[in-house]
């Protein structure tokens, strides 16, 4: 049997309940922990720098995420400009930590559901939302326009992990397949650098309404990840993205079936020469240390990235918005 996404269960009555609520919350804004309580409909700004219009940054088709995802023709990456995040080591800080240039990409939500057409068009297996957290509202409107004109491919989720609950209630049934970062372990690490004082805390808390919302299970058509979870963690030097700490939580609070993609692409960029602990790439001892959590904590399903892999995921947005990540090097890989 062919899968049905989500969002096209759902009844015009609930969407717009939906859309409701999630506007209401950006008059005041909380749609993620910061809490920033700015009317965004207003031109009123918090820390993400952003106001009720998406900003895309890029959209293209992209052969570097994990082999369920990107498939045969790749995953439909949509890039959505600004972060609630203000992560030192950002490797789309272009896009991310430049409001003022990334201002003049802001689209309509009809825009934005026809970016999603074009891309199941060019062949993707998916739409994937990359750092979508600040946008509910008109994610979830283009949403159901892109429904109406006949999208009918699965939308992944893909954010730092930083998400309020509140606002991710509003993607039940609607997103299938949720792609977090885990980024640190502890508070203090997340105070240093992404400029956040509670990250673990607010992660550990979202990406639990995640599992709850679609399990552990990674449901698969043609080879091809339809529904599901999957983990993201990417090792960083010194280990100060605490990693014993993130294994241990997946394992005992949410589900050792749950698949994990173990990050190894981290490279120094950025602000990060700034910060001596973190101003180089990881060595081979802190990947085996982490390969050894995972089976300490018998988290048996997911993905390794090679070693080497820093060498290939570095993106260029200041070189191409249609190309970032040279997706002809990548088939290569």
């Amino acid at each position: 049997m062919s899968f049905i996404p989500s969002y096209k269960k759902i009844s015009e009555k609930e969407f717009d309940r939906r859309i409701r609520v999630a506007d209401s919350i950006i008059k005041n804004c909380t749609s993620c922990p910061r809490n920033c309580l700015v009317d965004r409909t207003k031109g009123e700004l918090g820390t993400c720098q952003s106001g009720d219009k998406p900003i895309v940054s890029s959209y293209t088709l992209h052969f570097g995420e994990e082999p369920v995802l990107s498939g045969t023709n790749g995953a439909g990456n949509i890039f959505f400009g600004n972060c609630n995040l203000r992560c030192v080591y950002c490797q789309n800080f272009v896009i991310s930590q430049n409001p003022k240039t990334e201002k003049r990409n802001e689209v309509t939500v009809e825009r934005l559901a026809e970016i999603m057409i074009e891309l199941q068009n060019m062949g993707s297996h998916n739409i994937r939302l990359v750092s979508p957290t600040h946008f509910t509202v008109p994610i979830l409107k283009s949403i159901r326009i892109a429904s109406q004109l006949g999208l009918n491919l699965p939308i992944i989720y893909n954010t730092n992990g930083y998400d309020s609950v509140e606002m991710l209630k509003l993607y039940k049934d609607v997103i299938d397949i949720y792609l977090p970062d885990f980024k640190y372990g502890n508070n203090d690490y997340g105070r240093v650098y992404s400029k956040v004082t509670d990250y673990f805390d607010k992660a550990k808390l979202a990406i639990k309404e995640m599992y709850n919302q679609v399990g552990s299970e990674l449901v698969y058509e043609n080879g091809v990840v339809v529904r599901g979870l999957i983990i993201r963690h990417l090792i960083l030097p010194n280990d100060l993205s605490e990693t014993e700490k993130v294994f241990k939580f997946i394992s005992e609070e949410l589900d050792k079936k749950i698949h994990i993609s173990l990050m190894t692409q981290y490279y120094p960029t950025n602000r990060s020469e700034k910060h001596i602990l973190i101003n180089r790439s990881i060595r081979y001892i802190e990947f085996a240390n982490a390969v050894e959590l995972l089976d300490k904590y018998g988290l048996e399903n997911g993905w390794l990235q090679e070693l080497e892999s820093n060498e290939f995921y570095r993106p260029s947005f200041e070189v191409s918005r249609d190309d970032p990540f040279n997706n002809k090097k990548l088939k290569l890989v």
